[in-house]
Parts: structure tokens; sequence; C-alpha cells
């Protein structure tokens, strides 16, 4: 069991999500950082896919009642344990009975991943426990953690080993990998101009469902086409020039004219861009886009 002892600003329930679902208009949402999360729920020992904590900007007190087998993974937080000392990332944390984890504002980034031993077993909903906030469904009653909350935790099985992670290096100032998208075409010189040799900051108007971007007005000679399927990390561009980065809660459909689509390997790397931070693009080819999105990025390895 976990005991929210205090709110944090958006912290949610989250698992892989829901892929495959987009005919039924459903997006895939999940964690914003799949391979983050599933390294946090290798290092306590549960399957990749298990139900952990997303946590955003300034996050939660909570409290472990039985204890438990805790690891965080992604932006590092300013967190301690009940008896004050700083709470280590990317490893294995044996919590004792009644021990606590306050955690303040990120330092770095934006969202950081926390796992433990048995996976919060919270009802799925379409064969995922993940938070989905647009529909006010999943997670906990389709909302945010509030003071008071109380999240179950599933069983656990086997021996407890102490891991560590090596988490991968983050370029922060390394422009976003992208794809040519398939309305490339429509955007002239001048347009293109803007988008691959402009440089743009994230909006304040951002969050999971997509990133808005302010920067050079792209142009597009159709400005508004038919609906076309859309996937997390497809970049529209509206009548009024300025990209969107279509996020994990995004629509699953959009009429916008989509020119270039963020690879799988640089979604991370989304997750972690707050308001006000730089953002340039770079294209690559199919193959390279695959090749790193079969690549695991984290290595785990016994602790000591």
């Amino acid at each position: 069991m976990i005991e929210v002892r205090q709110a944090g600003r958006c912290d949610l329930v989250m698992d892989l999500g829901r892929p495959g679902r987009g005919a039924q208009g459903v997006p895939a949402g999940g964690a914003a950082d799949v391979t983050a999360l599933a390294a946090a729920n290798r290092l306590v020992g549960n399957d990749p896919g298990a139900a952990g904590l997303e946590i955003a900007l300034a996050g939660p007190g909570l409290c472990f009642p039985a204890g438990g087998v805790a690891a965080l993974t992604g932006a590092r937080f300013a967190a301690t344990r009940s008896s004050g000392v700083p709470v280590a990332w990317n490893e294995t944390l044996v919590l004792a009975a009644g021990e606590t984890l306050s955690f303040g504002t990120a330092e770095t980034g934006v969202r950081c991943w926390l796992a433990v031993r048995g996976g919060v077993a919270v009802d799925p909903v379409l064969g995922s426990r993940s938070t989905f906030l647009p529909g006010g469904w999943g997670g906990l009653a389709g909302r945010v953690l509030r003071a008071g909350d109380r999240l179950p935790l599933g069983p656990a099985a086997g021996e407890v080993r102490l891991l560590r992670a090596r988490a991968p290096a983050i370029e922060r100032d390394a422009p976003l990998r992208v794809v040519a998208g398939p309305q490339i075409g429509g955007f002239d010189d001048a347009g293109l101009a803007a988008f691959f040799g402009g440089s743009f900051l994230v909006g304040p108007a951002s969050d999971r469902r997509g990133l808005r971007l302010t920067g050079p007005r792209v142009c597009h000679a159709q400005p508004e086409l038919p609906s076309q399927g859309v996937l997390p990390g497809a970049i529209q561009v509206p009548p009024d020039g300025q990209p969107i980065v279509l996020g994990w809660d995004g629509p699953v459909t959009g009429g916008y004219p989509v020119i270039a689509t963020v690879i799988g390997a640089d979604l991370p790397r989304l997750a972690q861009l707050r308001p006000g931070d730089p953002v340039r693009f770079v294209t690559v080819d199919v193959d390279t886009a695959r090749t790193l999105a079969a690549h695991d990025p984290w290595k785990i390895e016994t602790l000591g």
C-alpha cells in the first residue's frame, strides 16, 4: 500500500499504455518515457510493464506503511527519505515500514517514474492501468493523485536483488531527430528552412496532449486537410505556422499537415522539455530511426 500524504503537481498512475487502439479512438498514452518506467520496474523485480507513478514538476509526499522496495528513474527531483537522507536515483531502494518519500521540485527536466515492488494494482481499463486525464478514466478514478489517496500494490514474487541502472546520456542541446512526415512535400523552401533551420521554444500551453512551439512561422500551401491518423511525436503545423508536437495523450486523428515525426528513440527527450526550453530539428532516415528504436539505452547491474 502507498498512502499519499501530500499531492504533487501532477502525479499519475502509469504503465506502458494502450498501443494499438487508435482505430477505437484511444491514444497509446502510458508513461511519457516507457524505457525509464521499464528500467525502474526491473530494479524492483517487476515485469517491465507493471504500473508505477509518473511524477511531474513538483512531487508528492508518499508513505509506505508496510515498507517496500522502490526505484526512481528519469529527471532528478529534490527528494528525501524519512531520515532526511536524499533519495538515490537509478537504484533499488529498500523502505522500512512507515517510511516516507518526500519530493520537492524537479532539479532538471520535468518527469520521473517511481516503481514499487508488486506494481500499483488499480483496476485496468482497456488492458492498461494508465491514467487518461482527458477522458477521466484509468489510473485512480481517471485523475491526478490527491492527499489521502491509497494505492494498492500487487503481490511480489522472488527474492529482492539490489540493482543499479546506468541511465542513457541526454544531449540536452542536441536537435530532436525526426523522419519526414506525409505532407512534407506541401511545404515550400521557405517553410522547410523555417522548420529545419529555425529554433523554437516550448510554449506554456504544453502538456501530455502535446507540446506547442513558438518560433519562426512555418507556412504550408494547404494548412487544413482531411483527417488522418497521427501518433505521439507527429509534428502538426496549424494555420498560424506554429508547430505542435503531439504527445502521449494527444488525438489519434488530425487535420493539420504533418511536416515530420520525432523518432521513437527521442520521445523520452520530449518528456523532459519544459516551457521555455529551446527545440531544434534534424532529419534521419527511417532505417536509422528503426535501429535506434530497437536499442535499449538502459543498463542494469548489481549494486555494490
